[in-house]
């Protein structure tokens, strides 16, 4: 399992998001970024989930916006897929260039998959098929959030941790690092009789659901600016908004067909950047 469907650049909830309108997450539009602004504010004041912004965002960094820069809000009919292809309404002023650039694809593929658009007469709500992914490593990795690089051991917070395993008595099956493609893998680790994950820390949940490919998953954002997540997961027993603290039942592990095993995939993030989770986890 890739990180291209772990598309998790989560950061902790800050305020400071200047008021202005939005629309609530119903039409499709634009937001433009104000000093002291963060991509969760910004969710939020838009009520718009922020895994969702950020997959109709995926060439703006959220930790390094610039003020005056616009972002991508979400229309209710629009979808935002781990991979493959995104539902697209357009919008005022959109071109196939611009559409392709913000995705990180070609004009070529995106007149390639509606099949009878004509390119030069795009109407404003006009619903099309993005696809993203294969088309090259490099935008796949920023189209769907991969990573190549990770947090070394000296950038992590001063003071941050120990942190407890997730799960008691786990085995890891792999660990986390690169695969044969250069891009990042998070640590999977296998139960043994007791399924269930709990959270390795004081926090509070900002995703509580479930992501193509990944099933259940449960993200936690803790202090410094940490976040950790827990995917695979076949019941969930926390929601979006609920403090846990560590030891706090998080979800059941699902089984794994090919397995037999209930394999956790397991991640660990500063500001968004994975890094291994044997750094801070005791």
């Amino acid at each position: 399992m890739h990180y291209r469907f772990l598309t998790l650049l989560v950061l902790l909830l800050l305020t400071g998001c200047a008021g202005r309108g939005m629309s609530g997450g119903g039409e499709a539009g634009y937001v433009t970024v104000q000093r002291g602004d963060t991509m969760s504010a910004i969710a939020r004041q838009a009520g718009v989930p922020l895994l969702r912004l950020q997959r109709f965002n995926p060439g703006i960094r959220a930790n390094d916006m610039r003020i005056g820069q616009q972002l991508m809000l979400p229309g209710r009919n629009e979808r935002a897929p781990g991979s493959g292809q995104y539902r697209y309404s357009v919008r005022s002023g959109d071109t196939l260039g611009r559409i392709a650039s913000h995705f990180g694809t070609s004009s070529s593929r995106i007149t390639a998959a509606n099949r009878g658009i004509d390119p030069n007469r795009l109407r404003v709500g006009q619903m099309l098929t993005v696809p993203v992914g294969s088309a090259s490593a490099s935008t796949a990795s920023r189209a769907t959030g991969a990573q190549t690089s990770a947090v070394p051991a000296s950038a992590l917070p001063s003071g941050a941790g120990p942190w407890a395993w997730p799960l008691r008595g786990a085995q890891v099956q792999r660990e986390f690092g690169k695969d044969g493609r250069n891009a990042l893998q998070p640590m999977l680790m296998s139960a043994g009789s007791d399924h269930t994950a709990r959270a390795v820390a004081s926090g509070t949940v900002r995703f509580a659901g479930t992501m193509r490919q990944l099933g259940g998953v449960v993200i936690v954002h803790h202090d410094k600016n940490l976040q950790s997540v827990y995917a695979q997961c076949d019941r969930i027993n926390v929601s979006n908004g609920q403090h846990v603290s560590a030891g706090t039942p998080v979800c059941e592990v699902r089984r794994d067909s090919g397995t037999g095993r209930h394999d956790l995939l397991f991640d660990t993030r500063n500001a968004g950047r994975p890094f291994n989770p044997r750094q801070i986890v005791r």
